[in-house]
């Protein structure tokens, strides 16, 4: 039988006396209940929101764990390559949303931008963000060299896989290259081909017949070098990437006759982020096996978790140097006030973006700080954050530039001057386009591994560790939007002023209009 109640929500008690009879209810609050309930709601809350961190989370650990037990075995190639089978269907997955992450999210993202009617404003804050992100970049790759990370064998021997060698070019013919694959001749071929100089020694010689031995000599032999343009598998990824940007702007400028076909992008995005969610959640069980395979296969176990300590600490005195020395710095040169008041009054945002490891999650707490604790206009704080939200991530693109040289490191795979170059621009660029995917870092370190040639299965190297890199390079992009609204706001205050004049005197206008009419 159900228990009635009193129409409010509060329970009514059934009182029986003594002969049976039912005379009246007691009113009793529902407040017990709920007291008892509230911490099973919190835990259930808690679960359901974290669910995929701690499944990944599980999956590193269960993965390293599996991965000691069948290395203590020595596992033959084909164990070692059947355990990796899961992952290997992973990142398959990620690699075959590659092409459509990059051109739908990069389009729709800029085509959306109203930069004809935010004017100054917007081009400050677009500014503001590739500027800090490409800064974000070069402080990682410098930092990334320095100190080695993926060549620490703690002075032991270790073994060594030589690979075929590849073409030593000149810096010019590298930075060449990069530019002729920032211009693709044919885009559907950029799917799937990118083009790179291949130098030649071509040797040239006149052939003269012996009359006596009936055999040919070689005189007046010469070599001298031919460079060729030669086609290779891999994804032209910086092509794509520039033509995107160029039709997202070509879109904005054609104002509402573009808007069918932003219409389009936007939907061919959304369409292929709910595709990302599906396969993000079938991450747990390939990451798990890819590290595992990783861990089986490798013989000096102590080497290989060595160099993941340095990389993570890398990443960290990366963030850290973004975070506390060049950003401030660079709020301090174009607004000449103390960075540090702004940290003051975002440390809630923070702490916020460290526990959800999200930037759009944390957007309406650091709005309220921005405009409440730093006096930020709403007009700046409402546009720029949400752009910084999409397109400002220091933090991923810092870590990606680190993890790409890191796995190179590893590999003992030297990086021309063109690679690094390639480095510096895609991680630059697939920061902002996958920045609305959840765990983006997975997805824009795939881009970045294949823009430069290096192995897409070694990502289960930084897996291991990039739960928690993320909280942190989350925490670095929302200080870092923080910091953009306070510069565009300081560049803009003479536009903000003029547009408040203008306002105060289309009301007193308007007042004096409706007096006069009375």
């Amino acid at each position: 039988m159900d228990t009635p109640t009193d129409g409010d929500g509060v329970f009514l008690l059934k009182r029986v006396h003594n002969d049976g009879s039912n005379t009246n209810y007691d009113a009793v609050a529902s407040e017990r209940d709920d007291d008892e309930s509230k911490p099973k709601k919190r835990w259930k809350t808690i679960l359901r929101n974290n669910l995929l961190l701690i499944l990944t989370i599980t999956a590193a650990i269960l993965g390293i764990v599996i991965g000691f037990a069948v290395q203590t075995a020595r596992p033959s190639p084909r164990v070692v390559m059947l355990i990796n089978f899961p992952g290997e269907i992973l990142l398959r997955l990620l690699q075959l949303l590659i092409l459509p992450l990059i051109v739908a999210s990069l389009i729709s993202g800029i085509a959306g931008l109203d930069v004809g009617t935010s004017g100054r404003l917007g081009m400050r804050a677009v500014t503001y963000y590739l500027t800090t992100t490409l800064l974000a970049v070069v402080l990682g790759i410098v930092l990334v060299v320095s100190i080695q990370p993926g060549d620490r064998t703690g002075g032991g021997c270790v073994d060594v896989t030589e690979r075929s060698p590849v073409e030593k070019l000149h810096t010019l013919d590298a930075f060449l290259d990069l530019v002729r694959n920032m211009f693709p001749d044919n885009l559907v071929e950029a799917a799937f081909q990118h083009v790179s100089t291949v130098e030649k020694n071509v040797t040239t010689y006149r052939r003269c017949p012996d009359s006596v031995n009936n055999v040919s000599r070689h005189l007046n032999e010469t070599v001298h070098t031919e460079f060729e343009l030669e086609r290779r598998a891999g994804m032209n990824v910086l092509g794509l990437i520039v033509f995107s940007i160029a039709l997202g702007v070509t879109l904005v400028k054609m104002g509402s006759r573009g808007e069918p076909l932003r219409e389009l992008f936007i939907c061919l995005n959304e369409a292929v982020m709910r595709l990302i969610t599906v396969v993000i959640w079938y991450s747990p069980v390939g990451i798990l096996f890819l590290i595992a395979a990783k861990v089986a296969g490798v013989d000096d176990i102590a080497a290989l978790f060595t160099s993941i300590g340095f990389y993570f600490l890398t990443v960290l005195i990366g963030l850290f140097i973004h975070m506390f020395i060049s950003l401030p710095l660079v709020y301090f040169i174009f607004t000449r006030k103390n960075p540090f008041k702004m940290f003051r009054g975002v440390i809630q945002a923070l702490v916020f973006a460290f526990g959800t490891s999200s930037s759009a999650a944390t957007l309406p707490v650091t709005m309220r700080c921005i405009e409440e604790n730093c006096g930020i206009d709403q007009r700046v704080s409402r546009f720029v954050l949400p752009v910084g939200a999409t397109i400002n991530m220091d933090g991923t693109a810092l870590y990606e530039a680190v993890a790409a040289i890191f796995i190179a490191q590893y590999n003992d795979i030297t990086l021309d001057f063109g690679q690094i170059v390639t480095i510096s621009i895609t991680a630059t660029a697939a920061s902002i386009g996958a920045a609305a995917v959840p765990q983006a870092g997975l997805y824009t370190m795939i881009i970045v591994l294949s823009a430069v040639g290096l192995p897409p299965e070694d990502i289960s190297l930084v897996i291991v560790v990039d739960w928690l890199l993320d909280r942190f390079r989350t925490t670095v992009n929302v200080m870092g939007d923080a910091f953009g609204a306070g510069i565009v706001q300081h560049l803009s205050r003479k536009q903000l002023a003029i547009s408040d004049s203008c306002g105060e005197s289309v009301l007193t206008s308007n007042m004096e209009e409706h007096e006069t009419r009375q």
